[in-house]
């Protein structure tokens, strides 16, 4: 059943979704060359490609448009869609700055969860959504649709939160807590949350004699796909909807869809997301 899309605005306004595409906004203050090279690395790493020259590739939930600026940088033909009218924008800004004209990258709004918009754009040869699907508040339709646009012999490459039981179900109060409060409640709603783990970390490096290990671990943020980990924090705490899943239910889904597993890298159980390239065969 197609679940069609809901209207962000009264979403944000309901407290029912966190504003992702306010987030990237600022992001984009901080992007530099540095950490878009090192998003080219990384989506050359997973896919196992040297370049994307020839490729067709879709970005579901193109954010900031960091992925699809690096596809477009290595080579690929993009199309980039978001539910997000801020997203969206975020997304043009990137195009104008570093492809200003560009045919060949095409920047739509649009969600994933609108199975007949997805079906029409055709097929690419590589199909993306990095931490995307699990904020739809309808995951596996999400993950259903996703993969339909792939092309025989395509690469499908979805990260999706780790299933960890308990503690997912209390990040999941967290999150909605989050998007609830008045706005001047977020920011010291999340210093109060993440505090105590960022001081956990601090002190465990501190304990160590390695206090610059903690110092690293923000000022090399950016080797993480090019993030910023401040953002990506405002990011997790708010992230809602929020649904999460086990790598194998993961698995076993694109199997049962004709798609067999290339690439995967885990968060190990812990807390993040599991990545996953997936090839289609049938």
């Amino acid at each position: 059943m197609d679940t069609l899309p809901k209207d962000h605005a009264v979403e944000i306004s309901a407290g029912e979704r966190f504003a992702f595409g306010d987030n990237w906004r600022r992001f984009l203050s901080v992007l530099n060359d540095a950490r878009i090279a090192q998003a080219e690395r990384d989506l050359k790493e997973m896919l196992g490609l040297d370049d994307l020259q020839g490729k067709s590739f879709l970005d579901i939930g193109s954010g900031s448009g960091l992925s699809s600026l690096a596809a477009r940088r290595l080579g690929a033909k993009v199309v980039s869609l978001d539910y997000d009218p801020q997203s969206v924008a975020c997304t043009q800004e990137l195009r104008r700055r570093y492809f200003e004209g560009d045919t060949e990258w095409q920047v739509l709004e649009g969600s994933v969860l609108d199975r007949e918009f997805i079906a029409s754009l055709g097929t690419f040869d590589i199909v993306y959504s990095w931490g995307v699907l699990h904020h739809t508040g309808h995951m596996w339709e999400a993950l259903e649709n996703a993969g339909l646009p792939a092309s025989v012999g395509g690469h499908l490459f979805v990260a999706i939160y780790n299933d960890q039981g308990r503690m997912s179900r209390w990040w999941t109060a967290l999150k909605r807590g989050y998007n609830k409060m008045p706005g001047p409640l977020k920011l010291p709603y999340a210093v109060a949350v993440m505090g105590p783990r960022e001081l956990k970390s601090f002190l465990y490096a501190l304990a160590r004699l390695q206090p610059m290990r903690y110092v690293r671990s923000w000022t090399e943020y950016s080797k993480a796909r090019g993030m910023s980990r401040w953002h990506d924090i405002i990011d997790w705490i708010g992230g809602y909807p929020f649904e999460v899943a086990k790598p194998e239910e993961i698995f076993d889904f694109y199997k049962a869809r004709g798609f067999q597993l290339s690439r995967m890298k885990t968060c190990a159980g812990g807390l993040g997301c599991n990545q996953f390239v997936f090839t289609r065969t049938t």
